[in-house]
């Protein structure tokens, strides 16, 4: 299908997948089409003693893989005092930093995703840092300047200059509850507003992505992008996440996959931004039902 907008970039869930995949490209020919890996998991894979092996079958780093097979690009989740759990942990700022340092000398892009949380936030949940606990919203505010501007200047002394930045992950009913919810708009638009503020004080160049989930659901989108520019939101980007297995019913691809190129080019003549799929997944053993 010809689109009459470009899709920027997408971003490919591709943490588990570091074996097995087809040709190899060379990453310094000029391809502006963003191929990635969300790698967040790769902290945990490693401290908990995981793995992984090339083609011929031989120990390598996983990101030396995910290069050699054509990712260009790696997206780092960030969260504000994890614990050390193999699955709910890690990704503390001094371990986002590191990971983005080693991507970015194996010649990668680097994307970094703000949860504000201590842990996972998604749709489900989106719970305040336990140390934010209690804080009434003008100091709310400052901890997430203070928070943003410290990763992104850590981020900075590093020598890393990430493309692009998340404030917020997958975000349909807001973030940092219940100060942040969509059902005070105000509030939700100055909490973005002190994350792209931060971002932009050290990396002006950095695009600013405000991501939801379902791509596929262009009532969604419109409702909270109508919503963000009335509030006077700021952001540079529309992320999108699609996962058709786990959609309603767990549909075959085929019946969504216009749907969310339908929503690409609808967020990008409407709002006049650029768009990208930041997160894509399908069920490995329902083979009918994934399109990576």
């Amino acid at each position: 299908m010809k689109h009459r907008y470009s899709i920027t970039a997408i971003i490919i869930m591709l943490a588990f997948v570091c074996t097995r995949c087809s040709s190899t490209k060379d990453l310094s020919s000029a391809d502006t089409f963003v191929r990635g890996a969300d790698i967040g998991w790769l902290q945990q894979m490693e401290a908990t003693g995981y793995r992984f092996l090339n083609d011929e079958g031989k120990p390598e780093d996983c990101l030396k893989i995910l290069r050699d097979h054509g990712m260009n690009t790696v997206r780092l989740r960030t969260w504000v005092n994890p614990s050390d759990h193999k699955v709910d942990g890690h990704n503390s700022k001094e371990e986002t930093v590191a990971m983005a340092v080693r991507a970015q000398k194996m010649g990668m892009r680097v994307m970094i995703n703000f949860h504000y949380s201590d842990s996972w936030a998604d749709p489900g949940k989106q719970k305040k840092p336990a140390a934010w606990e209690g804080h009434d919203f003008p100091t709310l505010l400052k901890d997430v300047y203070n928070y943003t501007y410290g990763v992104m200047s850590a981020l900075k002394q590093a020598g890393v200059q990430p493309e692009w930045v998340q404030v917020g992950n997958e975000t349909p009913g807001g973030m940092i509850y219940p100060e942040g919810s969509t059902s005070n708009w105000p509030q939700l638009a100055q909490l973005i507003n002190q994350g792209y503020d931060a971002v932009k004080a050290v990396s002006p160049k950095s695009k600013v992505i405000l991501h939801l989930d379902q791509g596929n659901n262009s009532q969604r989108f419109r409702t909270w992008f109508d919503n963000a520019k009335a509030n006077g939101a700021k952001y540079d980007v529309i992320g999108l996440s699609y996962y058709p297995w786990w959609l309603d019913g767990k549909p075959d691809y085929t019946l969504s996959i216009n749907d969310l190129a339908n929503n690409l080019n609808d967020m990008a003549a409407r709002y006049d931004k650029e768009v990208m799929v930041v997160e894509v997944g399908g069920e490995d053993t329902q083979a009918d039902n994934t399109y990576n």
